[in-house]
């Protein structure tokens, strides 16, 4: 059942400080793991490229989300993953949400999105986050609720809106 908590795990968020930026780019690195597999790179190019686009990533959501909440996921009190948030007076965006690849599918994200979607709910502020397009993640947002506000090919904007029926633990 969407929504539904599966997990076995004790789940929990914090801060990301300085101090994880390695766990960080460990859990970025795993977003890119499969594009990474099919190129001619060696290890240390690989890791090289992994590193700069990280940075980017994390220079561009601190550029433009200046006031954005970077959690890391902790299962069971080890990383698993992280959830960056950022909340403006229109809307509350999921920038990114990442679960560790062993523990996905465990039930981890579902209750962390439920939970953005009820603060939202609160404030009456739709949801919105970008996916692209063949991410299996989609799959899982649109269950709970999200639907395709824009495209362009290689990426959807997914958005919630709160609703009084919305039943979000």
């Amino acid at each position: 059942m969407a929504g539904e908590d599966r997990s076995s795990h004790r789940v929990k968020l914090r801060t990301a400080t300085a101090g994880d930026e390695e766990v960080l780019l460990e859990i970025y690195a795993s977003t890119r793991a499969d594009e990474l597999a099919v190129t001619s790179w060696n290890a240390p190019e690989r890791e090289a490229f992994v590193r700069m686009q990280f940075a980017a990533q994390q220079d561009y959501y601190r550029a433009q989300y200046p006031n954005g909440d970077h959690r890391l996921i902790l299962a069971d009190d080890h990383p698993a993953g992280r959830l960056y948030t950022a909340e403006n007076e229109d809307e509350i965006r999921i920038l990114d949400i990442t679960v560790l690849p062993h523990l996905r599918g465990a039930g981890i994200g579902t209750p962390l999105i439920n939970e953005v979607l009820s603060r939202a709910k609160e404030a009456g502020k739709p949801v919105r986050i970008f996916v692209e397009t063949l991410n299996p993640s989609r799959r899982l947002f649109e269950r709970l609720g999200f639907t395709v506000i824009e495209e362009d090919g290689l990426n959807v904007l997914l958005e919630c809106r709160p609703s009084p029926e919305r039943n979000t633990p």
